[in-house]
């Protein structure tokens, strides 16, 4: 079977924010099949609230925006004064959306969440480095029942380096254990991963 090549159609909006993240000289942006996963869930959330941690130069929220409900509620957060002033502008436009900036936990009074797409340190880290569960407990607190929660950027364990090999990692040992979700690691490349986790109860 052979792979399929070609690029596929890119939102205006998000290549918009591609753009942006250029002139800036952002290379963080989320990965375009990110951004894609982003935008399916996005798009089942209707009259309901989505909300970013980590807006960059707007390439996640874009790829949400392009494909979300006109009913639903978007804000992303951003602690860089310089980007969140540029994506607002980018977002001008989208009466359904709010750009802040702030420190991340500004935007946790915006929730209860049905989509958190969570792209912040605080809450991720390497396998051998301890993650901030004050910070983990209030990002699954912000979510409401049902909802789900989104960390891209996670290295896939095959290639950890082997000082890394049969340790445990902070992060998928809360999500892919902790009783109050149910959460899957996916691959969104061959060397990235993401962990989609949904709130019980």
């Amino acid at each position: 079977m052979s792979t399929y090549q070609s690029r596929t159609v890119v939102p205006p909006l998000v290549q918009a924010a591609l753009d942006l993240a250029r002139i800036q000289g952002f290379e963080r942006s989320c990965l375009p099949e990110v951004g894609r996963l982003l935008s399916i869930l996005a798009s089942h959330v209707q009259d309901g609230i989505v909300g970013e941690i980590g807006t960059g130069t707007g390439v996640g929220a874009a790829w949400m925006l392009s494909h979300i409900a006109p009913t639903t509620r978007f804000v992303t957060v951003e602690a860089d004064e310089q980007r969140a002033l540029a994506v607002q502008h980018l977002l001008r436009d989208l009466p359904n959306t709010q750009v802040i900036h702030d420190d991340w936990r500004a935007i946790l009074s915006y929730g209860p969440f049905d989509l958190l797409f969570v792209d912040t340190g605080a809450a991720k880290a390497p396998p051998d480095q301890q993650i901030d569960m004050t910070a983990t407990e209030m990002i699954l607190a912000a979510l409401r029942p049902g909802g789900i929660v989104v960390l891209d950027d996670l290295t896939p364990e095959a290639d950890w380096p082997p000082h890394l090999h049969n340790q445990p990692d902070p992060v998928r040992e809360f999500w892919l254990n902790d009783t109050r979700v149910q959460a899957t690691e996916v691959l969104t490349t061959p060397h990235t991963a993401a962990i989609l986790a949904t709130r019980i109860g």
